[in-house]
């Protein structure tokens, strides 16, 4: 069967509690300093939208993995086409 590249964009609503001198204040506190040491209260996720959709060959799926995971590039291929999703049509 043939592989698809299904790219999305996940949408997460975000919160933090800021104590501060004002509203203005507060929001550019977190404009500036969400990051490691910037303590969020809670996410939740809102939506995932699918951006595009095309059929890749093995070749590609592989050379994307390489580039997109650089931390797993000494994989061989059957642990990188572990990632690849089938669908059970018989099921």
């Amino acid at each position: 069967m043939p592989k698809y590249l299904v790219e999305t964009v996940s949408v997460f609503r975000m919160r933090y509690v800021v104590e501060a001198k004002t509203a203005s204040d507060a929001r550019d506190e977190v404009t500036m300093c969400v990051g490691d040491d910037f303590e969020e209260f809670s996410q939740l996720h809102v939506d995932e939208m699918i951006t595009s959709t095309r059929e890749i060959d093995t070749a590609e799926y592989l050379r994307m993995f390489d580039e997109d995971n650089v931390y797993l590039k000494d994989w061989d291929e059957d642990q990188k086409l572990q990632f690849v999703n089938v669908i059970d049509y018989d099921e």
